[in-house]
């Protein structure tokens, strides 16, 4: 079976945005940004609301940049044909490989987890990941933590009244003093 994977960076105290909705104090360096080129080529489908799609909508036409260095090159090559599930009660229709979400999170995972595929079945976005969450479908928590409180914002665990037991899979500290934390649910 497909797990499901939420990885964002994150600050310390704990938020995706700040208070403001910015999230420049997250802007990965060298080594950070070819760690998450090299996670996405584990994905099989990447879950994700409105707001994150948006933001990464800049990727479907990121090659056609005569900016852009070899390395978002190479990730604008993996993120534009990976299929995408948007879950929006706003947008009417998607851009590049994506759609638009038919059910709720849950029925969409449980619908991917069915089909055949490989790589993993990725969610981005908190609001998103605290409903797979909250009905226990989340296998790993990927968090890149940066070396800044922010005071506010956007949390990136989910607040609901349950606990839920992690073990500590794996961590690595990047030269920029940026922590990636990935926990596996215990079960």
């Amino acid at each position: 079976m497909r797990d499901v994977t939420y990885s964002m960076s994150i600050s310390l105290d704990g938020y995706i945005v700040g208070p403001d909705g910015g999230f420049d104090w997250s802007a990965p360096d060298e080594d950070v940004f070819r760690f998450w080129i090299d996670e996405i080529r584990g994905v099989g489908v990447h879950l994700m609301g409105r707001r994150l799609y948006e933001t990464m909508l800049y990727w479907e036409t990121a090659d056609q940049d005569p900016s852009l260095d070899a390395a978002m090159l190479e990730w604008a090559a993996l993120w534009k044909p990976l299929p995408k599930v948007v879950f929006s009660t706003t947008l009417s229709e998607v851009q590049g490989n994506a759609r638009l979400a038919s059910g709720s999170p849950a029925e969409e995972i449980e619908r991917l987890r069915a089909e055949p595929g490989e790589g993993e079945i990725a969610i981005g976005g908190a609001t998103l990941a605290a409903e797979a969450a909250a009905a226990g479908l989340i296998d790993e928590y990927r968090a890149m933590v940066h070396p800044v409180l922010v005071g506010g914002g956007t949390p990136f665990f989910p607040r609901h009244e349950r606990r839920v037991d992690l073990e500590l899979v794996e961590t690595r500290t990047f030269s920029s003093r940026v922590v990636y934390l990935r926990h596996r649910v215990v079960r």
